[in-house]
C-alpha cells in the first residue's frame, strides 16, 4: 500500500530553488535512507511529508489519517517530569483511558448499574484491543534499548539530564509513539556503539515505515532498503540497502558521463563544420545545421564531487616512537559529594603511526580521559607523559574552541595574518564557503557550517598527533569520506572517538576500550574487535538463557507451592448484610480475575520478548534479557499473590452463596 506519493516535487523560497523535479514513492514497511550533503534540502523534504509545507511546484499525496510520528528537536518537556512518563505519554489516548477505567473501577463500588457496567465493560476490551496491557513494557524496553534503567527512568526527571541525554529520550519517545511512518533526523547523533547497534535492529525488524536522515554509514546499511540522494538540486531514488546504493550511483554517473561526452563530440563535430562552410559553397548545409544544433536538448554535465570540502592533514615533522603515555592515571570529575571517579588505572602507550578507536558508552568518560592525557583536566592519581617532539591538533566534540564573534574570514586570517586576500578566500573555498558567506559571525553558523569552518583552521597547523572527538557529528556523508581519506593519509598518531563504525573500520589499528571505570587495550584493528565483541556476545546469550531456565524451572515450583496452600478453603460463615457482602465479593472475584489476567498478559509478553534470538544478538539485547528476567521474577510473584487473592476471593463468594 502506497503511504506517501511525491511526484515532481520543487521548493522555492523567494528567488531562491531549494530543489526541483523530486519524485518517489514510499510504500509500506519501507525503510528509506535519505542522505546528501547538507543545505541539500533534505529538511525541508521532511516539511512536505509532514505536510508543514507545501511544493512550489509538483504534488505530495498521502494515505487518508496517515500517522508520521517526527522527534521535535526543540520540545521542552516540563523539568520535573519524569523520564518514563515522557516516553509513556506517547500513549496519550491509552493512558487516558488507563487513568478511566481506574475511576470506574472505584466508582462501581457504589455504582452497580447496568449502564456502568457496559461502560467498563467496552472500554476494558478497548483497552486490551489497542494493547494497553504491553504499554508499560514497551516503554520500559525502548528506554533500556536508548540506554536508560526503566525503573530509574521512573524517579529520573528530564531537568537532570544533559542535552545528549534529552535527545535520547526524545528519540524514545518518538520510537513509543504509535504511527504508521517514523521520521527519523539523524537518530544516531547522541548513541554509542551499543544503542547505536540496539537502534539500527530495531528499525530493521519494525513493521512500521521508516525515513531516516543520517550520515551513518554503516547503520543506514544495517537498516535500509531504499536510499534517497540529493544531489545537483534535486534527488534520485534508489532501490536496495546503502552498499547497493553507491554502486547504482557510480554506474548512473559513469552512464551520464558516457552520454554527456558522446554529445560533446557531436557538437564540436558540428560546429566544426558550421565554421568551415558557412561562408563556402555549402553555406545552407551549415545553416541548416546551425539550426538544428540549436534546437539540440543538452544533456546535463555528470554530477560529481564538486562542493565537497578538500582536507588534507599534514603531520610535519616526525614524531618520537612513544607519542603519548600514561601511567597508572585515574580520571575524576568534581560532584557535590566529592570526586567522582570514572577510570582507574589508566596504563597505555600511543605509538607512532597508531590509529586508536577510544570507544565506550556515553558518560563513560571519553572526553574527559582526552583532555587528562592532553593535560587539560587534573589526573587524580597516576602520570602522563607527552613525547618531546609530539604536537596536538585537537578537534572538540562541542566546538567550543571556535571564536564565535569573528568572522569566518577572521578566523582564518587571525592564524595566517600574512595570507593576502585571495589565499584566505581561497582556503575557505576549499571548504565549501564564498562570495559573501566569508563575512557571516562564526556563532551564526549551524552545526555543520561550524564543523568545516574547524576542519579549515585544523589544516592550517602541522601537528604529528591528531586527536578527533566525535568528528563526524554535523557532517554529511560526502564530507565524511574526505575525512576519512585524510586521516588515512595522514603520516602522523590519531586518537579517534567516535560512533561511526564505518570510519573506525577503515583506520582504527587497535581499540581503547572504556567499560566499567576500567581502559582496556586491544592490539588489533576495529574489525577484528568486532568480531571478538560479538563471539563474547554469544557467549553471554548462552549463559543467559540458561540462567533463564533455572528460574523457570524455579518459579514453577513456586506456584506448585501456591496452588497448593489456596487450595485449603476458609472455614466459617459470614456475618452481616449478605446481600451487600454478596455484592462486595462479586466485585472483589472481578477484581481479582482482572488482576490475574493482567499480569498474565504482561508475562507472556515478557516471554516471548526473552524468546526472541535477536535479542541476544547484542550486548544492549543481553543486558536488556537480564532486566527483563528480573522484572518477569517480580510478575510472577505478583502473580502468585493475585492467584491466592483470586481463589480466596472465589471461596469466600461460595460460601457467601451457600449461606444464602
Amino acid at each position: 500500500m502506497t503511504l506517501i506519493s511525491i511526484g515532481n516535487a520543487g521548493v522555492d523560497f523567494g528567488a531562491t530553488e531549494i530543489f526541483r523535479d523530486i519524485t518517489f514513492t514510499v510504500a509500506a514497511g519501507d525503510r528509506w535512507a535519505i542522505v546528501g550533503r547538507n543545505g541539500t534540502g533534505k529538511t525541508t523534504l521532511v516539511k512536505l511529508i509532514t505536510g508543514a509545507l507545501s511544493p512550489t511546484r509538483g504534488t505530495v499525496a498521502r494515505s487518508p489519517g496517515l500517522r508520521v510520528a517526527l522527534m521535535d528537536q526543540h520540545r521542552k518537556f516540563p523539568d520535573d517530569q519524569s523520564l518514563w512518563e515522557i516516553v509513556a505519554d506517547a500513549f496519550g489516548d491509552l493512558r487516558a483511558l488507563e487513568h478511566s477505567l481506574a475511576e470506574q473501577a472505584a466508582n462501581l463500588e457504589h455504582d452497580h448499574s447496568e449502564a456502568a457496567m457496559e461502560k467498563y465493560g467496552r472500554d476494558l476490551e478497548r483497552f486490551e484491543r489497542e494493547g494497553g496491557y504491553e504499554m508499560a513494557s514497551k516503554v520500559d524496553a525502548i528506554l533500556m534499548g536508548v540506554g536508560f534503567d526503566p525503573a530509574m527512568a521512573r524517579m529520573t526527571r528530564i531537568g537532570t539530564l544533559s542535552g545528549g541525554e534529552r535527545g535520547r529520550v526524545a528519540l524514545a519517545r518518538q520510537l513509543a509513539t504509535p504511527a504508521d511512518i517514523l521520521l527519523l533526523d539523524e537518530p544516531t547523533n547522541h548513541l554509542d556503539l551499543d544503542t547505536t547497534a540496539w537502534l539500527e535492529q530495531y528499525l530493521a525488524t519494525t513493521d512500521r515505515t521508516v525515513l531516516c536522515i543520517s550520515h551513518d554509514r554503516a547503520f543506514l546499511n544495517a537498516m535500509a532498503d531504499h536510499v534517497l540522494h540529493f544531489e545537483g538540486g534535486t534527488a534520485f531514488a534508489y532501490t536496495g540497502g546503502y552498499e547497493s546504493f553507491i554502486q547504482q550511483r557510480e554506474e548512473r554517473r559513469l552512464t551520464q558521463q558516457r552520454q554527456f561526452d558522446q554529445q560533446q563530440k557531436k557538437i564540436a563535430a558540428e560546429q566544426d563544420y558550421i565554421a568551415r562552410n558557412l561562408a563556402g559553397q555549402n553555406t545552407r548545409q551549415a545553416k541548416g545545421r546551425r539550426k538544428l544544433l540549436a534546437r539540440m536538448p543538452r544533456i546535463s554535465a555528470p554530477i560529481g564531487a564538486d562542493g565537497v570540502m578538500a582536507l588534507r592533514l599534514d603531520a610535519g615533522h616526525r614524531s618520537g616512537d612513544r607519542v603519548m603515555e600514561a601511567r597508572d592515571v585515574v580520571v575524576g570529575v568534581p560532584s557535590p559529594t566529592g570526586p567522582r571517579v570514572l577510570v582507574r588505572d589508566v596504563s597505555v602507550v600511543l605509538e607512532r603511526g597508531e590509529v586508536v578507536a577510544l570507544v565506550g558508552p556515553n558518560g563513560a568518560g571519553k572526553s574527559t580521559l582526552i583532555k587528562t592525557l592532553l593535560g587539560e583536566h587534573p589526573a587524580m592519581a597516576g602520570e602522563v607523559k607527552v613525547g618531546p617532539s609530539t604536537t596536538v591538533a585537537y578537534y572538540r566534540q562541542d566546538l567550543g574552541h571556535l571564536p564565535l564573534d569573528t568572522t569566518i574570514y577572521e578566523a582564518i586570517a587571525t592564524q595566517r595574518p600574512l595570507w593576502e586576500r585571495r589565499q584566505v578566500q581561497g582556503h575557505l573555498g576549499r571548504f565549501g564557503f564564498s562570495g559573501d558567506e566569508v563575512q557571516r559571525t562564526v556563532g551564526t553558523l549551524s552545526g555543520g557550517e561550524r564543523a568545516r569552518v574547524a576542519m579549515a583552521l585544523l589544516t592550517l597547523s602541522t601537528n604529528n598527533l591528531l586527536i578527533l572527538d566525535e568528528p563526524t557529528n554535523h557532517l554529511d556523508v560526502e564530507s565524511i569520506e574526505v575525512l576519512e581519506d585524510a586521516v588515512e593519509d595522514y603520516d602522523g598518531s590519531a586518537l579517534i572517538v567516535s560512533h561511526d563504525r564505518a570510519v573506525l573500520r577503515g583506520l582504527a589499528t587497535q581499540v581503547w576500550e572504556l567499560h566499567d571505570e576500567q581502559l582496556t587495550v586491544f592490539p588489533g584493528p576495529f574489525v577484528e574487535w568486532e568480531t571478538l565483541r560479538a563471539e563474547r556476545r554469544r557467549q553471554a546469550v548462552g549463559e543467559a538463557r540458561a540462567e533463564s531456565q533455572r528460574e523457570a524451572e524455579r518459579a514453577a515450583r513456586q506456584r506448585e507451592k501456591a496452588a497448593h496452600k489456596t487450595a485449603v478453603a476458609n472455614g466459617g460463615a459470614p456475618t452481616g448484610d449478605v446481600r451487600k457482602l454478596l455484592k462486595a465479593a462479586e466485585k472483589a472475584l472481578a477484581d481479582a480475575e482482572l488482576r490475574v489476567s493482567t499480569i498474565d498478559a504482561r508475562i507472556a509478553e515478557l516471554t516471548a520478548v526473552l524468546d526472541d534470538t535477536s535479542l541476544y544478538d547484542t550486548p544492549a539485547g543481553v543486558q536488556k534479557a537480564v532486566a527483563l528476567g528480573k522484572q518477569l521474577d517480580d510478575e510472577r510473584d505478583q502473580l502468585e499473590q493475585a492467584m491466592h487473592e483470586w481463589t480466596t476471593a472465589e471461596e469466600y463468594l461460595s460460601l457467601l452463596r451457600r449461606g444464602h
